[in-house]
């Protein structure tokens, strides 16, 4: 029998081709086997494209309270009925040992079922794609990516210890990290929103007109919420709020798992902060990366807003 500490810090598992977080990569089947449901809404992010997680993370967070309130009409008291990893349960998300899997709470869930990932494209569920269920990417530059990720994992104790930063970045660059690389991550569901109805959005819109991006979020989901409702669900879901909110700021986590001592899971949900991490020669060298990954689409990342 697998207990919560054969896994925790362990490297990271090859699923398919790509570095899974090793208590999420056992028994992968249950997640290539997974049933969705015509309705169900799926939240995908490259971990910490908002400030960062692999078990979850704040920007994906974010968006999934925002869309919480957004089905539940701007209701603050629905929204509080339970913690965001049951609301919103994280799809590949499993402890061996601990009740702590994402598609038992799934099953449970009453419909439109809110459900979150971090899996790159060719890992979700081929389900999704057969009942053509909605979807909506959030990505985030990708150097506000690296550094919160790395804060992440200094916390986090389903990874393995992320070294230096130095150390760290280098792993991120190739993508020796958890769901693999940023580049890819991004360019796969950018490219697949072209054949599925996918809603892309970039987190630094997000933080600079939050009511203009949640509006598109209503039209995807066929909502019609005033201006009263709107500025309600800005207020619910802004940074100073959540932060302090228990049933979405991952404190309800055990310690073994989340050490918020070593790092706060949400930590500054700012743009820009990599500027204090990146030295001139890693700049230069991750800009070369950048525009070798990224030339041939027209994906616009802003570094800074």
């Amino acid at each position: 029998m697998i207990s919560p500490s054969d896994v925790l810090q362990k490297n990271l598992k090859m699923v398919h081709g790509c570095p899974m977080v090793y208590a999420f990569a056992h028994n992968w089947e249950r997640i290539e086997q997974f049933r969705s449901r015509p309705d169900d809404i799926v939240i995908a992010t490259y971990p910490k494209s908002g400030e960062l997680c692999s078990l979850t993370d704040a920007g994906t967070t974010w968006i999934s309270e925002i869309l919480d309130m957004v089905l539940n009409d701007g209701d603050v008291e629905k929204c509080k009925r339970d913690v965001i990893t049951a609301k919103v349960p994280m799809l590949e998300m499993a402890v061996p040992g601990m009740r702590m899997s994402g598609i038992e709470q799934l099953e449970k869930n009453p419909s439109p079922r809110l459900i979150k990932t971090h899996l790159p494209i060719d890992l979700l569920p081929k389900s999704f794609w057969e009942n053509n269920c909605k979807m909506i990417y959030l990505a985030r530059n990708a150097k506000d990516v690296a550094v919160s990720f790395y804060h992440f994992d200094l916390m986090n104790n389903f990874q393995p210890f992320p070294g230096t930063w130095e150390e760290y970045l280098e792993k991120f660059m190739t993508g020796d990290v958890a769901y693999g690389s940023w580049f890819n991550h991004v360019k796969g569901w950018w490219k697949k929103k072209e054949e599925h109805p996918i809603l892309f959005l970039y987190y630094e819109d997000m933080k600079e007109n939050p009511k203009e991006e949640i509006k598109k979020i209503t039209r995807f989901l066929e909502k019609n919420l005033n201006d009263e409702i709107l500025d309600k669900i800005i207020h619910h879901t802004s940074f100073e709020v959540m932060k302090d909110n228990p049933l979405v700021n991952y404190t309800h986590l055990p310690t073994a798992i989340l050490d918020h001592s070593k790092s706060p899971f949400m930590r500054k949900g700012i743009t820009g902060d990599w500027k204090n991490y990146f030295t001139v020669a890693q700049n230069e060298k991750f800009d070369a990366l950048y525009k070798k990954e990224i030339s041939g689409t027209t994906l616009q990342f802003r570094t800074e807003i």
